[in-house]
């Protein structure tokens, strides 16, 4: 199983939703995890719609106020 974590807290919409579709494509698709640390408001709600529109299983979890990680199931 192949672990990938990208922090995408410092970075705005829509560079943290670009770079995680290039990461998604690099994981293999028998068991890798994505896991994305990510701030920005919009990114959060693109990145989130993205996954539900291509059926990929994820966890969303609040770190703080504005911080929340994404683990996403490839």
């Amino acid at each position: 199983m192949q672990i990938t974590h990208y922090d995408a807290s410092e970075e705005v919409c829509p560079l943290p939703l670009v770079n995680m579709r290039l990461m998604l494509k690099k994981i293999p698709t028998n068991g890798g995890i994505l896991i994305l640390k990510v701030s920005d408001s919009s990114s959060k709600k693109d990145i989130t719609k993205y996954l539900d529109k291509h059926g990929y299983h994820y966890v969303t979890k609040k770190l703080d106020l504005q911080l929340v990680e994404i683990s996403i199931y490839v």
